[in-house]
């Protein structure tokens, strides 16, 4: 009968499935020829001592048994052609999931999504990245999959109201994504695999009856009555539908300015504001693995950092190892970065967000704009940020050692 095992083994172990075996064998004082096969279910690093561990979840399947392994379907969905319609505004993750949601509910979804489809948005990238052109509605925030289909996608959370996380990766895993997001610690997809997988979740939802409309953005509510009777697009067009997701994300400050004008309320709440720091991967190796060489059986390195500095709390965030550092503004006039990485994270650097802490009386001088002060002050450090690369999308940088000693750094090594 199968057996499952709790494990802490050497990487060269873990990434070998015959000294798996041997090492199984050895524990449970049982023969090699006995162990079938070996199913890993769960892993993560162990780096808090010089000799590093990995941490293992598996099921021995011995001799003479059968071997069953984790299987991943999408669920029993029906057409919704002619169901129920409700307005699902954003094609990011939240909105695309909120579809699925609703077609297992029997609902139709109306995905209206400002920017273009994963393809399409390739070309307003370009332009970013080569001509510091900036598409309001196309960029690496707005269009299919939102922000996440080419800045890294990362699938795991602080966060302790955490959801059916499981449920989630498995919806990945049925749309294309590697089984190991199932298995991993901190499981992520990679830029380079998203948009085939973000395609593959639309073309199921059009599939079964829902819509996904492109170069639609959302430029007013209908309401009567203080009841949402559906959205004005930028082309005039009014649909109609008596319930409505929001899925825009933080980026889009149009929606917040939208919904404040019409007197729906909104309240202003703290949030984290910093700088992205880029490292060579080697070095962020070498300090997470006390070693000199990270090896084939490691992983390249991330690191967190939380600490607490004259009662705000500053922290890293969306490290991306063997990543690079994008430009990520929505607005012409402004500049704002992310770091993405590819599924194998083989760049030559890493890199992560910095932030502290900002607190409501941080946006004393933009009280006028009511709950929208924060966004303002947001607006205006990205606007600074833009004067200071020149009017242009490269990033004001420093040297990390200048910038925590409050100097101009004579020279800038090469970053990604």
């Amino acid at each position: 009968m199968s057996k499952e095992l709790l494990l802490q083994v050497a990487p060269e172990i873990a990434g070998n499935d015959i000294l798996l075996k041997q090492q199984i064998a050895k524990l449970e004082r049982i023969s090699f020829s006995e162990i079938q096969h070996v199913s890993i279910l769960k892993r993560s690093i162990d780096a808090r001592q010089k000799a590093i561990k990995i941490n293992l979840k598996v099921v021995v399947f011995f001799q003479g048994e059968s071997i069953i392994e984790r299987t991943i379907e999408l669920p029993d969905y029906k057409d919704v052609s002619k169901a129920k319609e409700v307005i699902v505004v954003g094609a990011g993750p939240a909105g695309l999931f909120a579809a699925l949601q609703l077609i297992e509910l029997g609902l139709k979804p109306i995905v209206l999504e400002r920017g273009k489809n994963v393809q399409d948005r390739r070309r307003d990238l370009k332009a970013i990245n080569r001509d510091h052109i900036v598409n309001e509605n196309s960029n690496y925030c707005y269009g299919e999959g939102g922000a996440g289909t080419y800045s890294d996608g990362k699938l795991y959370t602080r966060s302790k109201k955490r959801g059916d996380v499981d449920r989630i990766l498995e919806l990945f895993v049925a749309f294309g994504a590697s089984p190991q997001i199932l298995v991993e610690a901190h499981p992520h997809i990679g830029t380079n695999k998203l948009p085939k997988i973000i395609q593959s979740i639309r073309e199921k939802i059009i599939e079964l009856g829902g819509e996904v409309r492109f170069n639609t953005k959302v430029v007013d509510f209908l309401i009567k009555q203080n009841a949402i009777e559906g959205v004005v697009t930028q082309q005039g067009d009014k649909i109609v539908a008596s319930n409505l997701i929001l899925a825009t994300g933080h980026s889009a400050r149009d929606i917040y300015e939208l919904l404040h004008k019409r007197g729906v309320y909104i309240e202003a709440k703290p949030f984290a504001l910093g700088v992205r720091a880029e490292h060579p991967q080697e070095l962020i190796d070498k300090i997470q693995y006390s070693c000199d060489f990270r090896g084939e059986f490691l992983p390249p390195a991330p690191y967190s950092i939380v600490k607490q500095v004259n009662g705000r709390g500053m922290y890293s965030f969306c490290m991306c190892p063997g990543g690079i550092i994008a430009p990520c503004a929505t607005t012409p006039g402004e500049v704002v970065t992310n770091g993405w990485s590819p599924s194998k994270r083989d760049q030559a650097t890493a890199n992560s967000g910095i932030v502290v802490e900002l607190k409501l009386e941080d946006f004393a001088p933009f009280a006028k704009f009511g709950p929208l002060a924060g966004m303002e002050f947001q607006k205006s450090i990205e606007q600074q940020a833009w004067r200071l690369a020149g009017e242009t999308q490269k990033v004001p940088a420093q040297r990390m050692i200048d910038f925590t000693q409050s100097k101009i750094s004579e020279s800038i090594p090469k970053t990604s």
